[in-house]
């Protein structure tokens, strides 16, 4: 929670001031006061009443000061707002080292699972696209608001060929660029790109170099190293094994360029929660709104009620 107005909290002082003020003034009556031989007697016909009453108006009077204090603060809590118009772009790798299984059940099969826990973060009226990639782009889908050319893009990939990762983002930069949506008379609305990719670059352009195209154009880029050091293929015929690393530090340096942010994920549990968190935090904007009616309204509450228990419970004898 933040504050519009904080220097009004520095009334927030008056309670324990106030409360000292008033425990000072008790002490100072019980002191002072005259004894008179009835008062034992009367006080047993009338019945003693609790210690703790008397304290109750106070205490509901220091409560609604603090809480009208603080409505003068004009309290402000952050809530996500889901983004009425934004593209997002996927761009997915499926390059033969996605058959790897050192993430379970393979690399590719996590990515297709955490893309379409991604497409149900986002809501409904985002327009998502996709960019599947391996030698070079081979499926592509420009932003819509319907999930299902998405998905088939996603569920018809399969591991094989090379890793053109810069030829993929030139791709999906120039869907975004290009996709205004209906009736937003030519503006671009906001967007992002997120990539998978789980090896090094090994053909096309350079990816670090779209990245910086991207940055200037405000769109970032939100990348995933997926995979293990211990991953590996199949060589071809019978020639053992191939060692496919993941490549998180040309990744790191596209986020970076590009303004986004990179993520690492060796295992399918930790992939999905990333794809979970991206779509939400991309399908949505952080707004601040005022709580400074609830707080004006429980003070005034507390108020009534101080004033209700010191007729109620005030004593009959000082």
């Amino acid at each position: 929670m933040s504050f519009g107005a904080p220097l009004y909290l520095l009334g927030l002082l008056l309670v324990p001031l106030a409360a000292a003020a008033w425990l000072a003034r008790r002490q100072r009556v019980r002191r002072y006061a005259i004894r008179f031989p009835a008062t034992a007697s009367a006080a047993l016909a009338v019945g003693r009443a609790p210690a703790w009453r008397p304290m109750v108006p106070m205490a509901l009077l220091l409560a609604s000061v603090a809480a009208l204090v603080v409505a003068l603060a004009r309290p402000e809590r952050t809530v996500a707002v889901p983004i009425e118009r934004a593209t997002i772009m996927l761009v997915t790798d499926h390059s033969r080292s996605m058959e790897s299984d050192d993430v379970s059940p393979d690399r590719l099969a996590a990515a297709q699972r955490a893309a379409i826990t991604f497409l149900d973060q986002v809501p409904s009226k985002v327009r998502v696209g996709i960019v599947a990639f391996s030698t070079a782009p081979d499926a592509v889908q420009t932003p819509t608001t319907e999930r299902e050319p998405v998905r088939q893009v996603i569920n018809s990939q399969f591991p094989d060929g090379a890793t053109a990762t810069g030829d993929a983002l030139e791709i999906a930069l120039q869907a975004i660029t290009r996709d205004t949506g209906p009736g937003t008379a030519g503006k671009r609305p906001p967007s992002a790109i997120v990539l998978l990719s789980d090896g090094k670059t090994t053909t096309g352009r350079d990816p670090v170099g779209v990245a910086i195209t991207a940055g200037k154009a405000k769109v970032p880029i939100y990348t995933v190293s997926l995979g293990t050091e211990d991953g590996v293929v199949t060589g071809p015929g019978f020639g053992g094994y191939i060692p496919v690393p993941p490549d998180p530090e040309t990744l790191g340096a596209i986020a970076r360029e590009s303004g986004g942010k990179a993520f690492t994920a060796a295992d399918s549990g930790k992939l999905s929660d990333i794809y979970k968190s991206l779509g939400s935090k991309l399908g949505s904007k952080k707004h601040k709104r005022q709580s400074t009616a609830a707080f004006a309204i429980g003070g005034l509450i507390l108020l009534l009620g101080a004033a209700a228990t010191s007729v109620r419970f005030s004593p009959a004898l000082p």
